[in-house]
């Protein structure tokens, strides 16, 4: 009951989604989106509902550091399991827990977070999930050497998706993830400007 599209785009990721709630036969277009911002990162969600709000309002998304591959498969997946667990969402199964697969934005890379909680980076650049990924991924790759601006490829690809799936509606939401560019600009302008208070200078300690 969902397709979630992202993509890279000079160095920043972008992600949208549907707006589809289904239930047997029974389709409903859902005001709360499944993909959004939170902190740096932008996120979008497949599956449950209930884990999409968990991620938007209750995560506290740690700050990513520098070796993102360790950092993404140990401190930030270590903070969505608590999370999960403590608002009573994570189940398990045979001892092992299970999440959900939602795909996550940061520093210019893409990251796909599934339900046994391993992390994926896809080599192409792009990436789809939900019930909808088949015909979401053959748009993005339809559309890779077009020229087309990001915003218009994750469309055409909700577009193809909503057209020939069964559980996908619009309206299509989007969130964008800065570039690790804009984050240490933006981080240099507070310090400039004192909203941050810049770290303090070690004194030398003469011998």
């Amino acid at each position: 009951m969902t397709v979630i599209v992202g993509l890279i785009d000079q160095g920043r990721v972008h992600i949208g989604g549907d707006s589809a709630g289904v239930s047997g036969c029974r389709i409903t277009v859902r005001k709360d989106p499944k993909v959004f911002r939170n902190g740096p990162y932008a996120m979008g969600f497949c599956g449950s509902f209930r884990m999409g709000q968990l991620l938007h309002h209750a995560f506290k998304a740690p700050k990513p550091k520098s070796d993102l591959d360790c950092f993404m498969t140990t401190r930030f997946v270590d903070k969505v399991r608590t999370c999960l667990k403590e608002a009573g969402w994570a189940r398990k199964d045979s001892e092992q827990e299970k999440g959900g697969t939602f795909l996550v934005g940061i520093h210019g890379r893409l990251f796909i977070v599934y339900g046994d909680y391993q992390v994926a980076e896809p080599a192409d650049g792009y990436m789809a999930v939900g019930c909808g990924d088949d015909f979401a991924l053959g748009a993005l790759h339809a559309t890779a050497a077009t020229g087309l601006g990001p915003r218009e490829r994750l469309t055409a690809a909700l577009t193809a998706a909503s057209h020939h799936g069964t559980d996908v509606c619009g309206p299509f939401t989007y969130a964008t993830a800065p570039s690790l560019a804009e984050l240490l600009e933006l981080k240099a302008a507070k310090y400039a400007t004192g909203v941050v208070p810049a770290p303090r200078e070690e004194k030398s300690v003469d011998a």
